[in-house]
């Protein structure tokens, strides 16, 4: 059976610890989502203060850009394009 390219898991050293993602566009959107929610938690508190209100609707823009971005992460999760290996058939 071939393996999927896209689910091989990516490692990364940590000194002696290793930190393994698998799934990698599954994880990249669920960092986007927390990253989505934490723009409009602190935009929404940032209305509470008048002084603070254009720093919180730019909050709301990142967030709402981010929510474009979402379904373009889950486009590229079922789309992946991959280097096709160099053959000596073709020579």
């Amino acid at each position: 059976m071939v393996e999927n390219q896209t689910d091989n898991p990516m490692t990364v050293k940590l000194g002696k610890e290793e930190l393994v993602i698998r799934r990698r566009y599954e994880v990249i959107s669920i960092a986007n989502d927390f990253c989505i929610a934490i723009w409009f938690f602190i935009g929404s508190i940032l209305f509470l203060f008048p002084e603070y209100e254009t720093a919180a609707v730019w909050l709301f823009i990142i967030g709402s850009f981010q929510f474009l971005v979402r379904p373009t992460i889950r486009l590229l999760s079922h789309i992946h394009i991959q280097r096709i290996p160099e053959s000596n058939w073709e020579s």
